[in-house]
């Protein structure tokens, strides 16, 4: 059974830093893409971050491009969002996802076969 866990989320000032880990387990394969989505209140979902085992792509929409990072740390399964400058319109439930499988994260691919239960992520002062 896939299982992701987020941790990270928390409350932060505009202009702050927060950095999310998504721990994956059961993958059970060597190829897969994992990323983020989130969810403001009142919003669709939106996917926001991906990056891929097969090759190494990443991708990051635009209205974070600049401001976060995606990575990963293949020894302890855990992908990594690093997110500063933040913004009261980054508040949101993100969620650590995951297609498994030989995928390129290009254009605005972002996983979404497998989620975790997401952390809240509020940037007010």
């Amino acid at each position: 059974q896939v299982q992701l866990v987020e941790s990270g989320g928390g409350l932060v000032p505009p202009g702050g830093s927060l950095r999310l880990s998504c721990a994956a387990s059961g993958l059970r394969a060597d190829y897969y893409a994992i990323g983020w989505f989130r969810q403001a209140p009142g919003k669709e979902r939106e996917g926001i971050a991906c990056i891929s085992t097969s090759d190494g792509s990443t991708y990051l929409e635009d209205s974070v491009k600049g401001r976060f990072t995606i990575s990963k740390d293949d020894a302890e399964n855990t992908v990594y969002l690093q997110m500063n400058s933040l913004k009261p319109e980054d508040t949101a439930v993100y969620y650590c996802t995951v297609d498994i499988g030989f995928y390129g994260c290009y254009r605005n691919y972002v996983p979404d076969d497998y989620w975790g239960q997401g952390t809240q992520v509020t940037v007010s002062s």
